[in-house]
C-alpha cells in the first residue's frame, strides 16, 4: 500500500501461548521475530506499524489482525519477506477466506480473554475511544464517523463481534482515502502502492472506483474493522464494549496501552469450554 513493493506471507501454526508473531525473512541478522502487540507499536500514520527492539519492523499489519481477530485465531507465526503487508484489496475479506480454506483447528489450552472491568477513556480533541465493562463474552463495538464530503457526511454502527459476525460484516470493507490527499501521501512516500484496485477514493462527493461502493456505510465499517484489528494488540480478545467517535490508529493504540497499564480496569479469564484455535491443518500463503 505504502511502500509499493510486492511481499509474500506465510501463515503457520504456532503453541497455545505464543501469540501472534511476525518474522521477517528478508531480515538476515538479529532478531527477526515481532511479536504483534501494543507495546511494539511504533508508528499510526496511515496504518499500525510494530517494530522490535532491534529495529526490525512490519507496516499495515491492522487488516490481518482483524481477520484473525474475527476469525478467533490466537496462536499464529506469520513469516513474510518484506517491510509491508499486502494490502490486498484494502479489505480483511481475503485474508479470512484464507484461513477458512486452510482450516482452522481447537488447541488444548483453554482460551483466554481480558475482561474489561472499568472504564477506560482518551479524547484527543475531536477524536474519543473508551472500553467499558459487559456481561457478555465478546467484544460489541461501536464507532460514529463525520466528514464534511457529502458522500459519507455522518455514519454511526454497532455490532458484536460474536463468530462469524465479522466475516459477514466488516471483512469486505475497504480502506478509504480522498482525491485531494493522494500527491500529499506519495510525496511523503506513502500510498506508493495504493490504487482504486485497494481502496475507496472519494472526489467531491463521488466514488472514483468503477465498481462503486460495497455498502452505502462501508466508511464507518473499515473503521470499525480497523478498530478490530487494533483491540487485538492487546494480546487477548477483549470482553467489553468499545466506542469510538472519529477513531483512528492512533487513539486506539493509546487506549490498548491505557488499558493494559491500568492493572484495576481489566482481568485475565479463562473460558475452559471454549480453547483457542489455529490454523495447523495446512500453511496459508498469500
Amino acid at each position: 500500500m505504502h511502500s509499493g513493493k510486492k511481499a509474500k506471507l506465510v501463515l503457520k501454526p504456532a503453541p497455545a501461548g505464543t501469540g501472534v508473531v511476525f518474522r521477517r525473512t528478508d531480515v538476515k541478522s538479529g532478531n527477526t521475530a515481532i511479536q504483534a502487540d501494543a507495546e511494539y507499536v511504533s508508528d499510526t500514520q496511515l496504518g499500525t506499524t510494530l517494530t522490535n527492539d532491534d529495529g526490525v519492523s512490519v507496516a499495515v499489519v491492522e487488516h490481518l489482525m482483524a481477520a484473525l481477530a474475527g476469525m478467533g485465531i490466537d496462536n499464529l507465526l506469520i513469516e513474510i519477506d518484506g517491510p509491508e503487508v499486502p494490502i490486498m484489496d484494502g479489505s480483511s475479506a481475503v485474508y479470512c477466506e484464507l484461513l477458512m480454506q486452510a482450516g482452522l483447528q481447537r488447541q488444548s489450552a483453554p482460551r483466554r480473554r481480558i475482561r474489561i472491568l472499568e472504564a477506560i477513556e482518551i479524547e484527543d480533541g475531536p477524536k474519543r475511544a473508551r472500553l467499558s465493562p459487559s456481561d457478555d463474552k465478546f467484544l460489541t463495538l461501536n464507532a460514529r464517523i463525520e466528514y464534511d464530503d457529502s458522500l459519507i457526511g455522518v455514519q454511526e454502527m454497532a455490532l458484536k463481534l460474536a463468530p462469524g459476525m465479522f466475516a459477514r460484516d466488516l471483512a469486505f470493507a475497504r480502506t478509504y482515502g480522498f482525491a485531494r490527499d493522494v500527491d500529499m501521501l506519495r510525496s511523503m512516500g506513502l500510498a506508493r502502492g495504493g490504487s482504486l484496485e485497494n481502496a475507496v477514493v472519494v472526489d467531491n462527493g463521488e466514488v472514483m472506483n468503477p465498481e462503486g461502493l460495497r455498502s452505502e456505510d462501508e466508511f464507518v465499517r473499515h473503521k470499525m474493522l480497523d478498530a478490530v484489528g487494533d483491540m487485538m494488540l492487546a494480546g487477548a480478545p477483549i470482553a467489553g464494549i468499545y466506542e469510538a467517535v472519529q477513531p483512528g490508529h492512533s487513539i486506539n493504540n493509546l487506549l490498548v496501552r491505557k488499558l493494559l497499564d491500568t492493572p484495576s480496569a481489566w482481568c485475565w479469564e479463562t473460558d475452559t469450554a471454549d480453547a483457542t484455535r489455529i490454523d495447523t491443518r495446512r500453511s496459508a500463503a498469500v
